[in-house]
């Protein structure tokens, strides 16, 4: 059941963090447009930040749960946060290379989702519920 509900967190995590991608990426095509259809908060650069601060924390909460309960591995959190790190610095380089930045920011994010779902797969803790004693064996492909 945990398995379940981690997995979920996991793929709700994914999906979220490339929603946000694809908005920030389309925000300058469809920017004339947001205040005819009344969305004009979409562009506000605080959405953007308390949607990519909920993100972050959805997938703390899934990789957290996935660390304490079964595989004990680290990588995981290091893709998140350097995801999340690269994502709130999207415009360092400028509004040239911001879509770039928030396609390497984004994808770590989901890196450590992926990450996290296969380590969890590989342990057999989430099928028996018991913690994961075989941690030395490296992670297959």
């Amino acid at each position: 059941m945990l398995s379940l509900g981690r997995n979920v967190l996991d793929k709700a995590g994914i999906a979220l963090t490339s929603l946000c991608a694809v908005h920030c990426i389309m925000l300058p095509v469809l920017l004339p447009v947001l205040p005819l259809l009344g969305a004009s908060f979409l562009a506000n650069e605080s959405f953007e930040r308390a949607a990519l601060l909920l993100t972050m924390v959805l997938g703390f909460i899934a990789l957290f749960s996935g660390f304490h309960r079964y595989h004990r591995k680290l990588y995981p959190f290091y893709s998140l946060f350097l995801g999340g790190f690269i994502y709130w610095h999207k415009d360092i380089f400028g509004h040239h290379w911001e879509p770039a930045v928030l396609t390497i920011g984004a994808a770590f994010v989901v890196l450590a989702h992926v990450l996290n779902m296969r380590l969890c797969q590989r342990c057999t803790a989430c099928k028996t519920d018991v913690a994961c004693k075989d941690e030395a064996e490296p992670l297959q492909s």
